[in-house]
Parts: structure tokens; C-alpha cells; sequence
């Protein structure tokens, strides 16, 4: 079983930078796709990026592309998000995922969300505008 640990959240004032990490233990993590969703309050569960087992895809929402980064290190077990060139509307709690079973490629997919594997706790990113 893949456990997952959420880091790096915090305060930022708009137009600033944070990282997110996110930390897998567990016998398991071969062949796990892994990503980022978020969500705010009063909204819905938000696709924010998504990144092949391999890392030689990475696949991102609409509203982060161009500004959100996801690389993964499989050696260290972990995935990160930077973020840059923040804006309030980026404002919620983020949280990592993982799936053995769904690629990237279809996490966009409304909904799709309810039915991966794993998740972390989240962690709240606060942007001031």
C-alpha cells in the first residue's frame, strides 16, 4: 500500500512562488501515474496536473498551464509542483494523487477524480491579492 504525504503549502502574495512536494511510502510505487488536483472552498475537486509513471509525460489543467510545473523523481519516491506567477484565484487546499491504473492523459476528465487510488491529507495554499 502507497501512502502519500503533502508538503510546501503556505501564505504567498500574488505574483510569488511556492513548491509542493508530495512523498510516497509503501512497499508499492512502481507503475503509479501521480498528480495534483485542488480545490476551494464551495467548489468542485479542480484537475491541476498530472505526471506519467516514466515522467516523460506531463499532462495540465487550462487555468494552471504556463505557470504550473510537475516534475517527478522516482528514486526519491516524490513528486513537485512549482508554482509560479501565483494569483488568488489559485487559492485552496491541493492535493497529491496517485493511480496505478489511469494515466495522466484522462485525469482532466470531469469526475474522474472520485475513482484514483490514493490520496494525501492536502495542504492549504493561501494567495494574497
Amino acid at each position: 500500500q502507497v501512502q502519500l504525504v503533502e508538503s510546501g503549502g503556505g501564505l504567498v502574495q500574488a505574483g510569488g512562488s511556492l513548491r509542493l512536494s508530495c512523498a510516497a511510502s509503501g512497499r508499492t510505487f512502481s507503475g503509479y501515474a501521480m498528480g495534483w488536483f485542488r480545490q476551494a472552498p464551495g467548489k468542485e475537486r479542480e484537475f491541476v496536473a498530472a505526471v506519467s509513471w516514466s515522467g516523460s509525460a506531463t499532462y495540465y489543467g487550462d487555468s494552471v498551464k504556463g505557470r504550473f510545473t510537475l516534475s517527478r523523481d522516482n528514486a526519491k519516491r516524490a513528486v513537485y509542483l512549482q508554482m509560479n506567477s501565483l494569483k488568488a484565484e489559485d487559492t485552496a487546499v491541493y492535493y497529491c494523487a496517485a493511480d496505478s491504473g489511469w494515466d495522466g492523459t484522462y485525469w482532466n476528465r470531469y469526475g474522474l477524480y472520485k475513482y484514483l487510488e490514493l490520496w494525501g491529507q492536502g495542504t492549504l495554499v493561501t494567495v494574497s491579492s
